[in-house]
């Protein structure tokens, strides 16, 4: 019996001694790490305030590579959700809700130093009022770093049990963090360094529309000259194939970019027409969508790549399918429904050498709101809205207009801009643009807009 007595005052000690112990531990809990990347304040709070990218970083994923992830509410800032299912017991369920994020993203510029976005969190962890806050600082002698401080914070209340849970903050908590950060700059280290901070760019529905077209390439050597030689020389074949085949033409010439490198730019000229089927061979044809070729190189039949293979190349048989699915017409000539789908819309007034910097943007943009796109699958194209106008001395009167435009496989239906009603600039008409001897900028590389030429803002 005593034994018994014993046994139960020491039971009664040591609960008096752990109340004790819990009541002089901190109600609440906090721990923070940072890290320094190598871009721009606005980039790395896009891809914070918002979660479309939080599974390519989040240590929930390496966790946990089955996680389950859901998104709610709204797609960017705050009252965005996302949440998470695991039947791992380390990681379990749980959501995190941007509760802020200041300034608001229509103010961030070159001259904002610093920002400060707070997520709310749901999940296994003991306490109450959890949350992460991500402060961002402008860094580097021209402000080109980041600084990113993500903290995380917890109140335990009276609650004995979970202010025992303070004794391993620095265990899950932490440890998320810290893989996180690490895979943050991994993931930043994908997004071209351009600031994008002066384009509002808008998702657009489009259509499938009937095009001609016709692939051209020159040397970046040739400049803007060399570009408008080839263009003009294109669109001619187009109208002469579309009267030969009893078709309209019914808009602006569209170019696709297929291939912007150091040394050639290859592209595809092309024309929206007023039909989707054709009588080329004196069959009817329906013009279909490209598609990427075939691995198989027997699957399709064989183009020449260079103007040297063409000659010893057989040409494709009007009406039969080039192996990229598209209609073969007479020469050069193809056919084929373009568009269709989202598609991420920037705007630029000036010559065609500042349409790469704006095409660089938008694939920035896209990556740091989560958009999926696939530039070799379906390629970035603009539209040339308006032409430039050259007084009778041959100087530019007024800037040609174009539309950028990056198809989207996945995004939301709007952009932050778009639903803030924010709207590009209308064309402005200013001083003269950049030399039309100057080639096509090199991607990420086109010098900033002159100050008579806007992009969308």
């Amino acid at each position: 019996m005593m034994r018994v007595l014993e046994f139960l005052a020491a039971l009664v000690i040591v609960a008096v001694i752990g109340v004790a112990a819990a009541m002089v531990m901190p109600g609440s809990g906090h721990v923070e790490r940072s890290l320094v990347v190598g871009k721009d304040l606005r980039q790395v709070y896009d891809v914070l305030d918002n979660f479309r990218m939080l599974p390519r970083y989040s240590a929930i994923g390496s966790i946990d590579p089955k996680a389950q992830f859901t998104f709610s509410g709204k797609s960017y800032g705050p009252g965005s959700e996302v949440s998470w299912t695991s039947s791992n017991p380390k990681l379990g369920n749980g959501q995190l809700t941007i509760a802020s994020a200041a300034p608001g993203f229509a103010k961030i510029d070159s001259n904002t130093r610093d920002a400060n976005i707070v997520w709310n969190l749901d999940n296994k962890w003991r306490g109450r009022d959890k949350h992460f806050t991500l402060d961002l600082a402008r860094k580097g002698s021209r402000g080109q770093l980041t600084n990113i401080t993500w903290s995380y914070d917890v109140t335990y209340g009276w609650n004995l049990v979970n202010r025992f849970a303070n004794l391993y903050i620095h265990g899950e908590p932490d440890a998320f963090i810290q893989y996180s950060l690490n895979n943050l700059q991994n993931v930043l280290a994908a997004v071209p360094n351009v600031d994008y901070s002066q384009l509002d760019p808008s998702i657009e529905q489009t259509q499938p529309t009937p095009v001609l077209l016709v692939s051209s390439s020159i040397a970046r050597k040739a400049g803007l000259d060399g570009l408008d030689t080839a263009v003009t020389m294109a669109i001619g074949e187009i109208q002469a194939e579309a009267k030969k085949l009893g078709v309209n033409v019914t808009g602006p010439r569209i170019l696709f970019t297929t291939s912007y490198g150091d040394q050639t730019f290859k592209f595809d000229v092309a024309m929206p027409i007023d039909a989707s089927t054709l009588t080329v061979a004196g069959q009817s044809e329906q013009l279909t969508a490209p598609v990427p070729p075939s691995i198989d190189a027997s699957a399709a039949p064989a183009e020449a790549s260079t103007a040297a293979d063409a000659a010893s190349t057989p040409a494709l048989a009007p009406g039969s399918r080039d192996r990229y699915g598209r209609l073969v017409l007479d020469k050069n000539v193809r056919g084929a429904l373009v568009f269709g789908g989202a598609a991420l819309k920037g705007v630029w007034s000036g010559t065609f050498a500042g349409v790469p910097q704006i095409r660089d943007m938008l694939k920035a943009y896209a990556q740091t709101h989560g958009y999926g796109f696939d530039v070799v699958v379906k390629p970035s194209y603009d539209i040339l809205v308006q032409p430039e106008v050259k007084d009778a001395s041959g100087a530019i009167t007024t800037y040609a207009k174009y539309d950028v435009y990056l198809p989207l496989s996945s995004a939301p239906q709007q952009t932050p801009e778009q639903a803030a009603g924010i709207q590009p600039p209308s064309m402005d008409t200013g001083s003269a643009p950049a030399s039309s001897s100057s080639a096509p900028a090199a991607a990420g590389s086109a010098a900033a807009p002159a100050s008579g030429a806007s992009v969308g803002h």
